[in-house]
């Protein structure tokens, strides 16, 4: 079974690379998965961050997706551009839309989570009454034999909301230890798997299966920027296996 701290090791990727969109004031990449968006406090790995610097030196991130999380992701290349965004993410201006793989389908097939959240010393967050307003609108997109593919819309930023709210429909995101999402071993839905003498099954995905699908905010020109991040290998494997199993 996979430890719940295990860490790939992966070679930092060439930001020119990440980018899917770009003009004066901004920058949107398709982060990969085990790449922090910010510097962590243990280590020396490489961030988002420090590799965007290497390309804009004044590069401020608009806002943050989780390590494991992939997807769009906007980065302001100059302290007026950073203000601009900063703005519409608080004042809820910015369409953000995320993929997830759950364990089971949701209850319905469009459906609105408002659970308040409040962060712990751990690390961690929770549903709490006396925690700050979130809310999430989902949207199933595809059932399969035991997982299904929801879009995920949220409204508030809060910590970790999406798998909060996700977790509290008995839905939890596969491979999202932290939350209840239990791994997914190709085993449990092909008959003939075998390993050979010797080897342990892997997880078909080493990471939670959480990808930010698509970003639109409105320019500095006030033109309006939408962006479309394709999935990446890990979780565009997975979702085609799955389909094999309805």
């Amino acid at each position: 079974m996979l430890s719940r701290t295990f860490v790939p090791r992966m070679k930092p990727p060439k930001f020119q690379d990440l980018i899917l969109f770009e003009n004066d004031d901004y920058i949107v990449v398709n982060k990969p998965p085990f790449l922090s968006t910010l510097d962590e406090r243990i280590g020396v790995a490489a961030s988002l961050l420090r590799l965007a610097r290497e390309y804009a030196d004044d590069a401020q991130v608009g806002h943050r997706l989780d390590r494991d999380t992939s997807g769009a992701l906007v980065l302001a290349k100059h302290p007026e551009a950073y203000r601009h965004i900063s703005m519409q993410f608080e004042n809820r201006e910015v369409n953000k839309v995320y993929h997830a793989v759950t364990w089971g389908a949701p209850p319905l097939d469009k459906f609105v989570v408002e659970r308040n959240i409040e962060t712990t010393k751990s690390g961690k967050a929770r549903l709490a009454f006396k925690g700050k307003p979130a809310e999430t609108r989902f949207t199933l997109l595809e059932t399969y034999a035991r997982h299904a593919l929801v879009q995920c819309e949220p409204v508030t930023g809060r910590m970790h909301q999406i798998r909060l709210h996700l977790a509290y429909v008995e839905t939890p995101i596969v491979g999202d230890h932290l939350y209840g999402g239990e791994d997914f071993f190709l085993s449990s839905l092909k008959k003939k798997f075998n390993l050979k003498e010797g080897e342990t099954e892997q997880p078909f995905i080493k990471r939670f299966a959480l990808h930010a699908k698509e970003l639109g905010f409105t320019g500095l020109d006030g033109m309006p920027i939408k962006i479309d991040a394709p999935y990446p290998k890990d979780f565009r494997v997975l979702v085609e296996t799955l389909r094999q199993y309805r």
